[in-house]
């Protein structure tokens, strides 16, 4: 089974707990929805991550803004149900950006990346990285890979949301990100799609009956 949630921010006990509540169990696939947060160069965070690795289930994310890309980026590229990964280690994968998966039979497009609004208290190389947002070759990438399914899909992977969904939950858009949140409406738009699935907000929401917005929920797909 495939289960679905919201950012991790690294909290070891909190994720577990939140995903054996759920009903989570051996085999299972576990999707993060960006800000998965345990790929980070400190001893508690690799610690914790060592821990994942032991766990029955398979772990797989779209990355937030919190994230250590430099880290990230250094882990091998492999292929794994259709699309690219990094693989952090046997049952932990980081969805790449502009990627499509086909799994149990589900097809979903994955696109991380996002603003971090505090950036002003963050230190590059250190708390922040540049690549929070997506660079032209994701973006490319992400279009020839949407064009070769023809934009029909089941299951869209983002961390943060379209612009017209910022509004609709009340928040403004911040211009650092814009470019990413309109192309999210342009695919939201016209993309054929199932469900929007995205953390960010820290808030549990349905949308518009098809964009969710987790934070420490667990959707199963069905």
């Amino acid at each position: 089974m495939i289960y679905i949630t919201g950012d991790t921010h690294g909290q070891y006990e909190d994720f577990l707990n939140r995903v054996y509540q759920a009903g989570v169990k051996k085999d299972d696939i576990v999707i993060v929805c960006g800000d998965f947060g345990f790929v980070w160069n400190t001893p508690v965070h690799r610690f914790f991550l060592a821990k994942l690795t032991n766990e029955p289930f398979t772990i797989a994310f779209v990355d937030g803004n919190h994230e250590d890309f430099n880290l990230l980026y250094a882990y091998p590229v492999e292929e794994w149900n259709g699309g690219k990964v990094h693989r952090i280690s046997d049952n932990i994968y980081h969805l790449m950006r502009g990627q499509i998966f086909t799994i149990e039979n589900k097809i979903f497009f994955a696109m991380g990346g996002a603003y971090s609004i505090d950036k002003a208290m963050r230190k590059e190389g250190f708390s922040w990285w540049k690549q929070e947002l997506p660079d032209y070759k994701e973006y490319k990438t992400a279009s020839e890979n949407l064009e070769k399914y023809g934009y029909v899909l089941d299951y869209v992977l983002t961390h943060t949301i379209p612009q017209g969904i910022i509004h609709y939950i009340g928040k403004i858009p911040d211009s650092h990100d814009a470019e990413l949140t309109g192309y999210f409406e342009w695919l939201y738009q016209n993309l054929n799609f199932k469900k929007w699935f995205a953390g960010h907000f820290h808030i549990n929401r349905l949308v518009k009956e098809n964009v969710q917005i987790l934070f420490d929920e667990v959707i199963k797909l069905i």
